[in-house]
C-alpha cells in the first residue's frame, strides 16, 4: 500500500483508448461482504462497465466483482448492479452533462482509500476511429523522438 492510503485494485486501460476523458468524479460504492473481500484481492475487471443515472441515483453497471470462493452459497451476482454514492449536487450536474449528446461515465479505476471501495469515473466522449489512428501516430512519433535523443545522448 502507498503512503497516501490509496492502494489500486482495477484500472479501465480501454476507457483513454476509447474515449475523450473531460471530468474525473470520485464516488463511494455500496458492496455486500464477499464484494469486498474480492475487491480487496484485487479480482475486478471494469473493461465492459458503464455508469448510469436512473431515478435521482447513479449506478454503476456491469462491472466483474469475482466470486469470493470461501463464501461459498452465500456469494453475490458478480455482474449485478452497484449503486454509487454521490452528492445530490454532483448527480445533477452529472444528468445534465449526460443528457448532452455523446456524453457517457465510464469507469476509469477502483481502488481502496483508508479502506473503503471508492471508483473513478469520467465524463467521456467517445473517439472515432480516426481519432484513434491519430492518437496512435502521434504516440509512435513521440516514442521515435524519445529513441533520437536517448541515442544523441549515448
Amino acid at each position: 500500500m502507498s503512503t497516501s492510503g490509496l492502494k489500486v485494485v482495477a484500472k479501465n486501460r480501454k476507457a483513454g483508448r476509447d474515449y475523450f476523458l473531460e471530468d474525473r468524479y470520485e464516488a463511494g460504492l455500496v458492496l455486500r461482504g464477499t464484494e469486498i473481500k474480492s475487491v480487496r484481492s484485487s479480482q475486478v475487471s471494469l473493461s465492459e462497465a458503464y455508469v448510469k443515472i436512473e431515478n435521482g441515483e447513479a449506478w454503476l453497471v456491469n462491472a466483474y466483482i469475482a466470486p469470493y470462493d470461501p463464501a461459498s452459497q452465500f456469494n453475490h451476482d458478480p455482474r449485478r448492479t452497484r449503486k454509487l454514492l454521490l452528492h445530490r449536487r454532483e448527480l445533477d450536474r452529472l444528468e445534465a452533462k449526460v443528457q448532452q449528446r455523446g456524453y457517457t461515465l465510464i469507469p476509469t479505476q477502483m481502488y481502496l482509500k483508508h479502506h473503503r471501495a471508492k471508483l473513478e469515473f469520467a465524463l467521456a466522449k467517445g473517439k472515432q476511429k480516426y481519432d484513434k489512428r491519430q492518437a496512435l501516430a502521434q504516440k509512435d512519433a513521440q516514442r521515435e523522438m524519445e529513441r533520437a535523443a536517448s541515442r544523441r545522448k549515448s
